[in-house]
């Protein structure tokens, strides 16, 4: 038998048959925790999996077939191995938001590299629009245009005003879709504002610290009456890359990669090399200085995990 895996709780998942479309509760089989991986779990909602019924009716999952992408965070108490968040992705949304809670460029240039290196489609969305000034508007406008100019695309929306849900319903139509941002951020009311009657739970943003409390424990498939699904996921603190040389880094940040070609040396890294057209770049601003600043942490991470082993 074949299916889908909907949700996982870290011991359990659902399995949704795809031919009858029946979920059953499932278990993997001991072996697949053997297989030796810096992945802590073995199998992601999103996965295409084989499996056998018992008895009790309880799945057990014999097989995974290939993924054609994943995104992973880094553990949270494992630095050196990541959890794999979602697999078999058509599109990752990514809430930014300016404030309650503040989202930095950092973590949303983390996302986008990651979305390249794995060959996942990104789709930036400007959130909780009704909540700003006309100041922090403008703002919002410039980053637009400084990620439109690297390529990516980018929406403006508002689950309470409806502001452009009905051009991101489109998007998401018929596709397999996730969720990313900071706790607090928004992802659980802008799944309910396209469909009220799942009810996932939303907190208020903390007044002391102005972050979100997770409210997601685990990740779970849900289908859109309109066609279509998308993943809802625990709030993400940081994306990671696994098995990416420090030397392909730069293949994922397409400004920087572009800018390349004008280097000196075909090697070039863009650390301190002469005559790099990268550091030219951020000193007349073509490139941005926040996205060169992530792009340096992952060489380093990629470059430390390779010198131990991994």
């Amino acid at each position: 038998m074949k299916g889908l895996v909907i949700k996982s709780t870290g011991s359990w998942y659902q399995v949704m048959d795809h031919d009858t479309k029946e979920v059953y509760e499932a278990r993997i089989r001991g072996k697949f925790k053997l297989i030796k991986t810096r992945l802590t779990n073995p199998l992601a909602v999103g996965d295409h999996v084989e499996f056998q019924l018992e008895q009790d009716n309880v799945a057990w999952i014999t097989k995974i077939e290939t993924r054609r992408n994943y995104l992973i965070r880094k553990s949270v108490n494992l630095s050196k191995e990541a959890h794999i968040i979602a697999s078999n992705i058509d599109i990752a949304c990514f809430i930014y938001t300016l404030k309650f809670p503040e989202t930095s460029l950092g973590f949303l240039d983390r996302f986008l590299a990651c979305c390249e290196a794995y060959n996942i489609e990104p789709l930036i969305l400007m959130s909780k629009m009704d909540t700003l000034s006309e100041g922090e508007a403008e703002i919002i406008r410039n980053i637009e245009e400084m990620y439109h100019t690297i390529g990516y695309e980018t929406l403006q929306v508002s689950s309470y005003t409806k502001l452009n849900l009905d051009m991101l319903q489109d998007r998401l139509k018929d596709r397999v879709s996730v969720v990313f941002g900071h706790s607090g951020a928004g992802k659980s009311t802008l799944v309910n504002a396209f469909q009220p009657n799942l009810n996932l739970k939303t907190t208020e943003i903390s007044e002391t610290h102005l972050k979100g409390k997770h409210t997601t424990t685990f990740a779970q498939m849900h289908f859109w009456d309109f066609g279509g699904s998308v993943i809802d996921t625990p709030g993400v603190r940081e994306f990671a890359m696994i098995d990416v040389l420090k030397e392909e880094v730069q293949h994922y940040f397409p400004d920087i990669f572009r800018k390349s070609d004008e280097c000196k040396f075909y090697n070039c890294l863009h650390i301190n090399e002469p005559k790099c057209a990268v550091l030219a770049g951020i000193e007349s601003g073509e490139i941005e200085e926040t996205r060169y600043s992530t792009y340096i942490k992952l060489m380093e991470e990629a470059d430390a995990l390779e010198q131990e082993g991994f």
